[in-house]
């Protein structure tokens, strides 16, 4: 019997530098080292090691050109950042066995997801649509956005910052059971209509490795065709309020520490100075990631609830 192999398919490192909440003062969205990232992983069950950065395959690489002897073990992937050419909704797609020459050809094409697809699907590659309803809030009808569906082979059931109803809902559309969706996905339970993979979102330590997707094989390749053809299966933790609030808790932190000194070094002379002065006159506002954190929470349960009643009604 083929053994089942188990691996957190969306983990960050440092080498995701654009923050989605700091940029502007030059924060990362992410400060873990890709060794640290690697040993926490293992420590908590993982048979191989995903690297997913933000359009950087950089933290498998600082790895892999340090430790080449663990190549068998490490899944060489990017969260790449694309746009809907329909409303210019931001789209993340996970890719997994990246190379450096897909890398460079999916960044020139970010600025239309279809033509990031068109691209890995001419290289084979196993890809997925990564948290559905992480950035849509109604901007353009829900009918056009999950045109998306049509696209992709794929989808990210379980994310580990998202509402378990959010997760549980897309595990049903990918496994077929929702009847208003596009014709990708009006197949009868329980044939799979899309393969399915789940992973923590982590941008801390903390939580890599609380959300995984298990899959049969031997090595990372069988692991990977097992993927692709739609034996992956979620696991572990969903996600809430406290899960995001607690890693931008911890983000900024460590972007603190790295304007100390103790960390890398973004931000130099005069910028720096005027950074530490932001972050000093900013603590009594520190309860604002906590606010933001459930501003989104509340965003995603309004989409959950209309995803909910497109999928019982086609409209």
């Amino acid at each position: 019997m083929t053994p089942t192999l188990r691996a957190d398919l969306h983990v960050h490192t440092c080498h995701s530098t654009q923050s989605g909440n700091l940029q502007f003062l030059g924060s990362r969205d992410c400060y873990s080292r890709p060794a640290d990232v690697y040993r926490v992983a293992k420590a908590r069950g993982m048979d191989l090691v995903a690297f997913t950065d933000h359009d950087s395959i950089g933290g498998a690489l600082e790895l892999l050109n340090a430790r080449p002897d663990l190549a068998p073990e490490v899944i060489v992937g990017e969260e790449v950042s694309c746009r809907l050419p329909d409303g210019g909704l931001q789209v993340h797609l996970a890719v997994y066995g990246m190379t450096e020459a897909l890398h460079r050809d999916v960044q020139r094409l970010r600025a239309n997801v279809f033509d990031v697809i068109a691209r890995l699907r001419d290289a084979h590659a196993v890809f997925a649509l990564n948290h559905l309803l992480h950035f849509y809030r109604g901007e353009i009808p829900l009918e056009r956005y999950l045109r998306l569906l049509d696209a992709v082979p794929a989808l990210e059931v379980r994310n580990g910052t998202m509402a378990e109803a959010h997760n549980r809902l897309l595990e049903e559309i990918a496994q077929g059971v929702g009847k208003g969706f596009p014709e990708n996905a009006r197949k009868p339970f329980p044939t799979p209509v899309f393969a399915m993979t789940a992973g923590s979102d982590a941008h801390t330590l903390r939580r890599i490795g609380t959300t995984w997707t298990e899959a049969p094989g031997y090595t990372r390749d069988e692991y990977l065709d097992s993927l692709r053809h739609g034996l992956g299966r979620p696991g572990g933790a969903h996600g809430s309020t406290m899960t995001i609030a607690r890693d931008a808790y911890s983000v900024i932190g460590s972007y603190v520490a790295a304007l100390a000194g103790f960390g890398p070094r973004d931000v130099r002379s005069w910028r720096r100075a005027a950074c530490l002065a932001f972050s000093a006159l900013s603590l009594p506002f520190q309860f604002l990631p906590l606010v933001v954190a459930a501003r989104s929470k509340a965003g995603e349960r309004r989409a959950i609830d209309q995803l909910i009643a497109y999928s019982s009604t086609g409209a």
